[in-house]
């Protein structure tokens, strides 16, 4: 790689996890090793032409950090260097994501598929919030093809999925839905939060956008809320950034500058909580307490081939089913010592969560069922405590329940 400008590396040729290092770089005039966060909220002109010349080429420099902001931009330019996009806008959370990305080009008349497995708030934009600005949702399966088929069978605008699903960790087959989605007319945006991009890289399935809450793995430890939106550079240039750069769900620099932090170590962390991750559902899954474990590379997994196919490892997160209902979840998940009671998850701290009553606690019971939301349920996100303390946690406080 041969260095001929320092404030902005050249990183063609890198390797991935390398590009998670140096991708997107922009140094100032003083040439600092470590990433300025520009904690400004505007930019200054030499005259008043140069500002209207600003504003008549949109984009070519600095105007405003709800439009762009450096530190922003290399958490944006990184993250789509090693995800394999051509474009990327941060947001103030996972959740201003979602949402903008599906409202930039729904419309009224319009449909949405999606699967009943998503994450409470998730759910509620699509089933809720979409209806009121007339946008038709129609929620199925997301792990049964011909339910795919059939809803997939009329033009349609969107289609939103996770994969692996909050909390129950469902599969859906990327690649089978986006031919479908492409036929019938239909964008296809993807959350990758639970995946991570280390795992799974729905772009190369055939998707349009990628999601992510940046407040979960590429934070990693609890610091700050984020969330970032990935697509092709056309649509995101001439749908996605008219939409935010007028409504405004816009990141901080000093929270952009976390993530771009936090990106640094995201591979090291992940590989490992997943080796982690797995020998925990190993456990859980001999434990005479536990009736059933839902981790996708385990051979139990119901889509335990299609994780395998387009997954390159199973993720963080495990749920699992411990015999009783609400009562003995609850006395188990008191009764822990080391693993931490939070709705959070990606976290370096292993944090473990009852969806019933918290995440999915205002879906419709009905939802709840269909998305296999039981008061059995538990999920947890495996941290990188060393992998036999979480499962000595673990047994001590099922053997207590």
């Amino acid at each position: 790689m041969a260095r001929t400008d320092t404030r902005k590396p050249n990183v063609a040729g890198l390797r991935p996890r390398s590009k998670l290092v140096h991708g997107g770089t922009q140094r100032s005039g003083f040439d600092e090793t470590s990433e300025a966060i520009f904690q400004t909220s505007g930019f200054v002109y030499a005259s008043a032409e140069e500002a209207e010349s600003a504003f008549l080429n949109d984009g070519q420099r600095q105007v405003y950090s709800r439009f762009r902001n450096p530190t922003c931009a290399m958490f944006e330019d990184r993250l789509a260097a090693y995800e394999g996009a051509e474009w990327a806008y941060a947001t103030t959370s996972g959740m201003a994501a979602v949402t903008a990305a599906l409202l930039c080009f729904l419309k009224a008349g319009d449909r949405i598929v999606a699967p009943f497995a998503l994450f409470g708030s998730c759910l509620h934009i699509v089933k809720n919030l979409c209806p009121r600005y007339g946008i038709v949702p129609v929620l199925i399966d997301g792990t049964d093809p011909a339910a795919w088929e059939e809803a997939l069978s009329q033009p349609t605008a969107a289609v939103f999925l996770e994969t692996p699903s909050n909390p129950g960790l469902e599969i859906v087959d990327i690649k089978a839905v986006c031919d479908l989605a492409h036929k019938a007319g239909a964008k296809v945006v993807v959350d990758n939060a639970f995946a991570t991009p280390v795992a799974q890289r729905p772009l190369e399935f055939g998707a349009d956008v990628v999601v992510y809450s940046a407040t979960k793995h590429i934070d990693g430890q609890g610091r700050c809320l984020g969330g970032i939106i990935l697509s092709d550079a056309k649509f995101g240039t001439e749908v996605i950034h008219p939409f935010v750069r007028h409504t405004g769900p816009t990141i901080s620099p000093f929270n952009a500058w976390v993530l771009l932090k936090g990106l640094e170590t995201l591979e090291l962390r992940v590989n490992a909580q997943t080796q982690a991750a797995t020998q925990v559902a190993e456990f859980l899954s001999t434990h005479p307490k536990v009736t059933q474990v839902l981790y996708p590379t385990l051979p139990s997994h119901p889509q335990h081939d299609l994780a395998r196919r387009q997954m390159t490892g199973g993720g963080t997160m495990v749920a699992f089913r411990i015999k009783g209902g609400r009562d003995e979840s609850f006395r188990f998940m008191n009764d822990l010592r080391m693993v931490l009671i939070s709705n959070n998850l990606g976290d370096a701290k292993s944090l473990i969560t009852h969806p019933d009553t918290t995440t999915h606690a205002k879906v419709a019971p009905e939802d709840k069922a269909k998305a296999g939301i039981r008061p059995d349920l538990i999920r947890l996100s495996v941290g990188l405590e060393d992998p036999q303390d979480i499962v000595e946690d673990l047994d001590r406080a099922l053997r207590s329940a």
